[in-house]
């Protein structure tokens, strides 16, 4: 008899695959928030690899800050229409607006934070019982206390205490009314998988994520894209400088690195190297207090 084996790529992607279907089969209306970065970018190959021939059972819901890059925002409207899925963006200027928020201050005015009002406004809007992420246990110590079916109240928050056991790969999606599921089919996976199979399925990214000049602000020794949104002072120093991004989201928030890579091969030897995580070396909203993100997660965040 001939032997089948998976290989490690393989087998995290039979995993996601696996999840996928159980979330399309298990919830009424599941939708997937995609932002444009590598992680949605994934689960949307995915997605095609479970679902095609046929559409996705849920929609792309995309939560905009307003201070995203361009690049990624470009990105994200010529994936969807090249896949011919439907997208959903909500806005988080038009929360500011709608409920009197406080709009942030300061030198990097990041509206991460400002997020989750929008999303919880945009799952009830939709009556979404299902949120598809791309959240990594590797990422965050908060996000290492996901299972890969989190369930949520009915106000969209989540108690790291509740958590359902999930043995021999059988996840329990049953949920009262109101209630929801934040479901990551690539829980399992490291920043380094992510790579690997981007390569492996020759997949298109956005140009940010490989090495390119740019307009920086070294804040706490940490290189910020020059765009409208922040406050300089004189004593500021802005240079150009060759980076990357090993991660995007509000450009207030999110750090370049200095690189070199131009290619997927030269990132991967980058990330073999370093010893830091992708968020702790680039997102600035996760130093705010020790906490940060699980604060966060435990108001609605993703």
């Amino acid at each position: 008899m001939s032997k089948y084996q998976l290989d490690y790529l393989e087998q995290l992607e039979s995993e996601a695959i696996h999840i996928f279907r159980e979330v399309a089969g298990q919830f009424e209306r599941p939708a997937l928030l995609f932002s444009g970065g590598k992680d949605s970018i994934t689960l949307v190959h995915l997605a095609l690899k479970a679902f095609r021939p046929g559409k996705f059972p849920f929609p792309l819901v995309h939560i905009d800050t307003g201070h995203n890059f361009p690049e990624v925002l470009e990105y994200r409207d010529q994936l969807a229409e090249q896949i011919g899925e439907k997208l959903i963006v909500r806005k988080v200027e038009d929360t500011i607006k709608e409920k009197g928020l406080t709009e942030p201050k300061g030198k990097l005015p990041s509206r991460n934070a400002l997020q989750t009002f929008t999303l919880l406004d945009t799952v009830e809007e939709f009556e979404f019982d299902c949120c598809i992420g791309g959240g990594r246990r590797d990422e965050e110590k908060a996000r290492a206390k996901e299972r890969i079916f989190s369930v949520r109240d009915d106000f969209g928050q989540w108690d790291p205490k509740l958590q359902r056991p999930e043995l021999w790969n059988t996840y329990n999606g049953k949920i009262h009314k109101g209630e929801q599921v934040r479901a990551f089919p690539i829980s399992n996976w490291t920043e380094l998988d992510v790579w690997n199979y981007i390569l492996k399925e020759n997949i298109q990214l956005p140009s940010i994520y490989f090495s390119h000049e740019r307009e920086v602000l070294n804040f706490d020794s940490q290189f910020i894209a020059m765009n409208e949104f922040v406050n300089l002072e004189e004593s500021d120093v802005v240079t150009t400088e060759k980076v990357r991004y090993r991660t995007v989201g509000d450009m207030t928030c999110t750090a370049a690195v200095l690189s070199n890579a131009a290619n997927l091969e030269e990132v991967i030897a980058e990330i073999i190297t370093t010893k830091t995580s992708e968020r702790g070396e680039t997102r600035i909203d996760d130093r705010t207090s020790e906490a940060a993100m699980e604060d966060r997660k435990k108001a609605g965040y993703f």
